[in-house]
This record gives structure tokens, C-alpha cells and sequence, in this order.
């Protein structure tokens, strides 16, 4: 039953992307972002104010649904800067969701322990009403009439979604490897949740919290990884960044009698998610402006189909096998991207910047 909370949200998610986000192609994002936003504050008023566990579960899944802003705003900031840049800028967007993450798990665990799991959703629900006002002021409608897609019909543009493919094939392999990634680190932390306040471990929600402080090194070493990713080139970053997480995976099972121990491959994993997931957007933001919320709605779609599966696979291999099933399968899954990784490399094209 806990699995099934973050599985329908991711879910709900890759279907609110594919309904919702192709239309940052046709319509002002600045808009698109506003409305998606506000939904948002609704969504998780319900979950605060929910009664049962299925009226809790449906304010989940609507909230997943409507989580598109995050994912209008790379393709809405990438049509304002050049291309060699394009690393860095991304970077410094992927170390504010970080920085949101960590606040989110360090006070939600704090929260949870001492005030009850309700506080968490009240104060959630506060910091999106503040975000559906603040948001919108910062961005802009320059975009307007030049936008190449602004004159495609909604369902045009969705059933345009083939032919995107079709002409950008290597967005499959990107949002597959990100798919994988993405589920890692759900299966990894919800598993961690369950190992740490098991019996055998004996620890409370606020130390899961606590862990996410090791968060705070994102916020200082990823937009340097993003400059490192430009120099580099998107593909061949992606494959360095794979080995080292797969290094950090193949440490969970030995490490995970330990909480001290366990901090060594947390942190290596922590600084290995966001990078793959940047060097994944690099490969499709300098196409052309018209089609690049298109790719995004593709990679996205894939990042959360595979982190709701990963969500309840990872619940379910720890009920089958404890923590040793948690690290078995994150693994499995670190190999795997490392293979899609090399594969991408090899047959993905020139590993350089493009302009429109």
C-alpha cells in the first residue's frame, strides 16, 4: 500500500506529461506554468485534508498529474541561452530542485517525527500557493508569436509526437537510461525508509531526514559538473557518471548494516542522479526551439513510467527480501543504464553543441 502512493504519482505523472506538457510548444509558458501550479496547491489540500487512505492516494495522483511546471521550465530557459551554455544553465536549474529536495526531506522527516504527517501537507500546500503567485512574475511571455508550434492545433500537436521521434530517435535511449536512473533512486529511498526504521535498524523517520542533508553537496559540486559536462560532451559525461553510480549501488548491500557505512554510497549516488539526468537533457535541448518541449514530454514520460514501476518494485523486493532485495535491484538497474550508456555513446551522433 505504500508503494502504491509514489507509483500512481509517477504514473499520473508521465500521463500529465504527455496530455499536458506538449502544449508548452503552442501556448505561453509563463501561463501553462501558473495554471499547472495552482492545481498543484489544490492537489495537495486534499492529500492534508484527506480522511481515508484512497481520498489520500487520489489527491497523490492528481498532484502527479499536474506536476508539469518543472519540466516546461528547461525548455522555456534553454530558448534564451546559447548553446554552449546549455550544460551549465540546466545544472544551476537541476541544483534548485535539489535544493527543494533536500529542504523537503530534511524538514518532512523533522515534521513528521515530532508534529504528525499532516503538518508535512499543510505546509506543503502553504509553500505552492506562495509559488502559484511568485512564479509567474518571473517569467515572461517573450516567446509569444515566434514560437514555430504556436500554430499547431492541441491535438495535432499530440499526434505530432511520432513523428518527433521518429526524426529524434536518440530521445528513446536518453529517456530510458533517465527511466532507470530516476527509479534507482526511488526504489533506493523508499527502501531506505523502510530498512532504517525496521526492527533491525531501529531508527526513526526524522534520521531519513537527516540523510538527505548529504543533499547539500549537489548544491555546491553539480553546477561545476554541468560546466565539466559542456567541455566534455553530453554522451561521454553520461557514461563516466554511470560508472561512478553503479560504484555507489554495488556498495548498498555490503554497507547496509551500517548507517555510517551507508552515508558513503548515498552520497555517491546523490551526485550521480541529477548529472545523468542533465547530461540526458543536453542530448535533445539544443535542437530546434519548436520541438523541444516535445522531446521533453518523450523524456519525461519515460523518467516517471520508470520511476512508478521502480517505486513499487523497490516496496516489493524489500518485502520479498529485505534490503539485500533494495540492493540487488538497484544493481540490476545501475548495470543496465551503464549498458544504454555505452550503447548511447556509440551510436548517438556528434557529442557537441547545436544551434538552432
Amino acid at each position: 500500500m505504500i508503494g502504491a502512493v509514489p507509483s500512481l504519482n509517477q504514473l499520473a505523472l508521465a500521463v500529465g506529461i504527455f496530455f499536458l506538457l506538449p502544449l508548452g510548444d503552442r501556448v505561453s509558458n509563463r501561463r501553462l506554468v501558473s495554471i499547472f501550479v495552482t492545481a498543484q496547491f489544490l492537489s495537495i489540500s486534499i492529500m492534508a485534508l484527506a480522511g481515508d487512505y484512497w481520498l489520500f492516494v487520489t489527491g497523490s495522483t492528481l498532484l502527479g498529474f499536474f506536476t508539469i511546471a518543472p519540466y516546461l521550465l528547461p525548455a522555456y530557459v534553454s530558448k534564451r541561452v546559447e548553446a554552449e551554455r546549455l550544460g551549465r544553465v540546466t545544472a544551476v536549474l537541476t541544483t534548485g530542485i535539489i535544493a527543494g529536495i533536500l529542504v523537503a526531506r530534511v524538514g518532512a522527516g523533522i515534521l513528521g517525527e515530532y508534529l504528525g504527517w499532516r503538518t508535512v501537507y499543510y505546509l506543503a500546500a502553504a509553500l505552492m500557493l506562495a509559488v502559484s503567485f511568485m512564479l509567474p512574475l518571473i517569467m515572461d511571455e517573450r516567446e509569444g508569436a515566434k514560437m514555430p508550434g504556436r500554430r499547431e492545433g492541441y491535438f495535432r500537436l499530440i499526434f505530432s509526437l511520432p513523428g518527433v521521434i521518429a526524426k529524434f530517435p536518440e530521445i528513446l535511449l536518453s529517456g530510458a537510461i533517465q527511466g532507470l536512473s530516476f527509479g534507482i533512486f526511488l526504489s533506493v529511498w523508499l527502501g531506505l525508509g523502510l530498512h532504517l526504521t525496521s526492527e533491525e535498524m531501529g531508527y526513526g523517520v526524522d534520521i531519513v531526514g537527516y540523510l538527505a542533508g548529504f543533499t547539500l553537496l549537489n548544491l555546491i559540486v553539480t553546477p561545476r559538473l554541468g560546466t565539466w559536462a559542456d567541455r566534455t560532451g553530453a554522451r561521454k559525461a553520461r557514461l563516466v557518471v554511470s560508472i561512478v553510480q553503479l560504484t555507489g549501488a554495488s556498495m548498498l548491500w555490503v554497507f547496509g548494516h551500517s548507517l555510517w557505512l551507508l552515508m558513503i554510497p548515498i552520497v555517491i549516488m546523490n551526485l550521480a542522479g541529477p548529472m545523468i539526468d542533465i547530461t540526458g537533457r543536453m542530448t535533445f535541448l539544443n535542437q530546434e526551439s519548436g520541438v523541444r518541449t516535445r522531446l521533453m514530454t518523450v523524456y519525461i514520460m519515460m523518467m516517471f513510467i520508470g520511476g512508478g514501476m521502480a517505486s513499487w518494485a523497490g516496496t516489493a523486493a524489500y518485502d520479498l527480501a529485505g534490503w539485500r532485495g533494495n540492493a540487488l535491484l538497484a544493481l540490476v538497474m545501475s548495470l543496465t543504464v551503464l549498458s544504454l550508456a555505452v550503447l548511447a555513446l556509440r551510436h548517438g551522433g556528434e557529442d557537441l553543441p547545436q544551434r538552432d
